[in-house]
């Protein structure tokens, strides 16, 4: 059941206080990652014109991954020989594998970073005009990935691995469009106010004329996508789409030349993210009489990022269900430093809803309409710093069945159900709590906070 809002004694209020000021929180840093197709088709079915033994080859891509220790390696066509691939990597986090042909994906990801959240979909058209891509449930990954976390201050990026059509026939161009509009559309429905990374291969070239998807995915291109910077284009291309193909020798020398495996990228109020180094790889992925293990040549990118400067969030808690909300977008085009004045819970054996009300009309909520109310007037110096969430099982996922919100000035706001399961979250130092991100539907099903400067 929920608890009004009630006054606690100072112990708490100072208990808050040392917690905001002793979470420790990693706000800025570097990464690397990986784009490689593995070329794991059944022998029989394609040798994909790479020598050697497919299995022994696949062994030493592996071996490859740990010992250069990208921190994100996407794979596709990471079919048959999957399990010699991870027989010789040592990634702390890696997806299991949907299968081989014609069950899996072949789309997999290794990680030296956890993430939140992970799905796997197919694409709506495909074509066999000139591949059989319609023989493999070929589509996308999403994982909304947890570069830094702790409770004060968490980078996410959401990361999607894609294999798209293949070919150059009419239907091929249509499939392909297609599968890269899709991912476009999940973008804009889950990753809403987030920093975005997408790479894989495309099967696509900018040379192409009937490959419009792609371009349509760059900011520079199309102000109404999902805007997102090619870091081949920006950093080897000066930032200008090519018009003249210029194609790339298996292993490529030189960096100039187009391949299809690609790397876009963007950055959010709560993340800058910037490359800083972009390369073929493919002098590292030889075999040991220099023959190439994959007939792609493997796409590196260094990238930089910081929390943002006037907007961070904490950690998730609850489960990846339900619809994806961001209050980021709209707190990150105000004019006026975000300050909440109301704050407006609802709750009863769960959490049912969160919303809060800012000094300038502005107001969120999130969740649904039952349980009980329950809100909070906050004084003209009153902020709220810190919250406490608790979790449970209902329906076999996971779901947020209670909050409490503490003020700078000990005041507390209840709502739900308290678990056994639970975490506390306080805003960074001078900073305070001023909107949420996360998933929900009749109830919450996962949450975040969103903390601006007091």
């Amino acid at each position: 059941m929920f608890q009004p809002c009630r006054r606690v004694n100072a112990a708490l209020t100072a208990s808050l206080l040392v917690l905001q000021g002793a979470l420790s929180a990693t706000t800025s840093g570097e990464f690397n990652i990986l784009a490689m197709n593995v070329a794991g088709l059944p022998e029989i079915l394609n040798g994909n014109e790479v020598p050697g033994d497919k299995t022994t080859n696949a062994g030493i891509i592996g071996s490859r991954f740990a010992e250069y220790d990208y921190d994100v390696i996407h794979v596709q066509e990471d079919f048959n020989y999957h399990a010699y691939i991870y027989a010789t990597d040592d990634h702390p986090y890696r997806t299991a594998t949907s299968g081989g042909v014609p069950i899996g994906s072949g789309l997999n990801t290794l990680s030296n970073f956890d993430w939140v959240s992970f799905d796997r979909v197919k694409w709506d058209t495909c074509s066999d005009a000139s591949e059989n891509d319609c023989l493999t449930p070929k589509g996308y990954t999403f994982m909304r990935v947890a570069i830094a976390t702790s409770n004060s201050t968490s980078t996410y990026i959401d990361m999607y691995n894609l294999h798209t059509d293949a070919g150059t026939e009419d239907g091929d161009e249509v499939a392909r469009n297609s599968n890269v509009n899709q991912v476009a559309a999940r973008i804009a429905a889950s990753s809403t106010g987030n920093a975005v990374l997408v790479f894989g291969d495309t099967n696509s070239r900018y040379t192409r004329v009937a490959d419009t998807a792609i371009r349509a995915l760059l900011a520079s291109e199309n102000a109404a996508g999902p805007g997102l910077t090619d870091a081949w284009v920006e950093l080897e291309r000066g930032g200008v789409v090519p018009t003249v193909e210029t194609v790339c020798d298996n292993p490529s020398t030189t960096n100039a030349c187009e391949t299809v495996d690609k790397v876009f990228y963007r950055g959010s109020a709560l993340v800058e993210l910037s490359a800083a180094g972009w390369t073929y790889a493919s002098a590292r992925f030889l075999q040991s009489n220099g023959s190439v293990l994959s007939d792609h040549n493997p796409v590196n990118v260094d990238f930089a990022w910081a929390a943002g400067g006037a907007l961070r969030q904490s950690a998730f808690w609850g489960g990846p269900h339900g619809d994806w909300f961001s209050d980021v977008p709209t707190l990150a085009g105000l004019r006026a430093k975000p300050k909440p004045t109301l704050l407006s819970f609802r709750g009863a054996s769960r959490l049912d809803a969160v919303g809060l009300t800012l000094a300038d009309g502005t107001v969120f909520a999130h969740g649904g309409t039952g349980g009980d109310a329950a809100s909070l007037a906050l004084g003209a110096g009153e902020v709220w710093l810190g919250a406490e969430l608790c979790q449970g099982e209902k329906s076999g996922q996971t779901r947020n069945f209670w909050i409490r919100a503490t003020t700078n000035v000990g005041r507390t706001l209840e709502a739900g159900t308290r678990t056994d399961d639970c975490t506390s979250f306080a805003a960074p130092s001078g900073w305070q709590i001023v909107g949420f991100l996360g998933q929900d539907g009749d109830e919450m099903d996962q949450l975040a906070f969103v903390y601006a400067p007091q």
